[in-house]
């Protein structure tokens, strides 16, 4: 009953935190004209980047634009530590950010691209681990299907992505040099060791979601 409370608390000041977000709402035919400066690491498959961390960029077509929106906005404001993504997202306004994250939200709905949500139930150690870190309470039974949207899906996207956010989200503030702090993913990810991590990293990237990297036309 207390984790449940707990997970309504966190939702609502979640929720909150992007109202401003969803101020502006985006057009995805304009996104579509903004894009540019994304397509270079993100509609590349497997493209990864190499500072300040070594990583596969994130998949982020078919991802929620209210998180995409907001995550920009982190960016933007320095909330997010990455030097490349704080670059692009201060030339954006609030408008260029709605629209971007309209156009990837739009770009992953599409059944030849992408194959519909469906879970593999976790067995053994990993099983105990997804428990253990309440993942389902927050990302969606299948990891794909959120309880807001001011929270990503993560199924099928990249391992070494995902742990290098986890990893972040466990260092304390003065040691952070990528990602974000996050009081409910720091507590989370503390819980566990680098070897636990990558074995939910490793579960997380198996499952079939919505996620994807879409390749643009230039780079087809």
């Amino acid at each position: 009953m207390i984790k449940f409370l707990s997970l309504v608390f966190i939702s609502a000041v979640a929720l909150t935190s992007v109202s401003h977000a969803q101020d502006v709402k985006g057009d995805a035919q304009a996104g579509e004209k903004k894009v540019a400066m994304c397509i270079g690491c993100h509609g590349i498959k497997g493209y990864q980047a190499s500072f300040p961390v070594v990583y596969k960029v994130p998949k982020i077509a078919g991802q929620s634009m209210t998180y995409i929106q907001a995550a920009l906005s982190e960016y933007k404001k320095g909330e997010r530590k990455n030097t490349t993504m704080r670059a692009i997202a201060t030339s954006l306004s609030d408008k260029d950010m709605a629209d971007v994250a309209a156009y990837y939200s739009a770009l992953g709905h599409d059944d030849s691209l992408v194959l519909p949500p469906k879970a593999t139930e976790p067995e053994g150690e990993v099983a105990a681990l997804v428990a253990k870190g309440a993942c389902t309470s927050c990302h969606g039974a299948n990891l794909s299907m959120p309880i807001g949207p001011a929270y990503p899906k993560i199924a099928g996207q990249y391992a070494d992505y995902l742990l290098v956010a986890l990893r972040s989200y466990k260092a304390d503030e003065g040691l952070r040099v990528w990602g974000r702090a996050n009081g409910v993913m720091g507590g989370v990810a503390k819980q566990f060791s680098t070897d636990e991590l990558k074995l939910l990293a490793k579960y997380v990237s198996e499952q079939t979601g919505e996620l994807a990297t879409v390749p643009q036309s230039r780079f087809r």
